[in-house]
């Protein structure tokens, strides 16, 4: 019963919601340069023309990770790593318990959507941004971003040529942990395609790991090993491991009880 009902949310739901974006897209776009209201709610400045952004107007990638911020019952801070253009900085926003937002997008020209999505929902108070990615060295390094889809921008190696170069800045966990200070347990997420286990070996040699109670990342099995995230996660005190989706790119929500 479970495979089936696999099937039919990450698979045909899924799929169904692709096909409404990219019929509806072309309509939706005519309309002008408005703010869009996507289906999780919140407000987001048109880009058309990029699928990620498609996405999450139309609701592509589910309620999973959603409904987990929404449904947070204590304080906490929001870790967003590879934010994008901030569609789940923006929903974590929108739980009062929420009461930091610290996202990381490197990418110059997708980090200034996110920041004017933030602005654009209200949540700047809250909401930290930070123009890096976490890896484990220091430095500037060259990233290849799809022309069309920012979501598939990667330092994994596995570009394929189409897109531009883009000059991005590095950090590692030193680094890292004062951008991270404070007092509340923090949920992360991380959706960097494919460096998943980088980020959390990173996050792992911080002071401020200590504080994380869940970390929802992304895992694809053609260049990432699932099991050898999950040892990791478990020899840091994570208990619970529980996948969403189906077949070799799905996500997996870490937690500590």
């Amino acid at each position: 019963m479970a495979s089936l009902t696999d099937f039919w949310r990450y698979g045909v739901v899924k799929t169904l919601r692709k096909w409404k974006a990219a019929a509806l897209s072309p309509v939706l776009a005519a309309r002008g340069d408005a703010a869009v209201r996507s289906a999780y709610g919140v407000l987001m400045v048109p880009n058309w023309q990029d699928t990620t952004f498609r996405y999450c107007i139309f609701g592509t990638y589910g309620r999973d990770l959603s409904d987990l911020l929404l449904g947070q019952r204590a304080d906490f801070v929001f870790v967003d790593i590879g934010a994008n253009q901030g569609l789940y900085s923006l929903i974590a926003a929108q739980n009062p318990l929420c009461r930091q937002i610290i996202a990381f997008e490197p990418v110059p020209a997708t980090q200034a959507r996110l920041a004017a999505n933030v602005a654009l929902n209200g949540g700047a108070e809250r909401t930290v941004l930070h123009q890096l990615a976490i890896a484990d060295s220091v430095g500037d390094v060259t990233i290849t971003v799809a022309e069309g889809h920012t979501g598939t921008a990667t330092l994994a190696g596995r570009e394929d040529g189409r897109g531009g170069n883009v000059t991005i800045h590095t950090i590692d966990a030193p680094l890292v942990d004062p951008l991270l200070a404070g007092d509340l347990p923090m949920f992360v997420k991380i959706d960097v395609e494919g460096l998943e286990g980088v980020v959390i070996a990173e996050l792992a040699k911080t002071d401020a790991f200590a504080r994380v109670q869940a970390i929802f990342y992304e895992v694809d099995d053609r260049w990432a090993s699932a099991g050898e995230i999950e040892a990791r996660l478990r020899a840091a005190g994570f208990t619970r491991f529980a996948k969403y989706g189906r077949g070799h790119h799905y996500d997996v929500l870490a937690s500590r009880s």
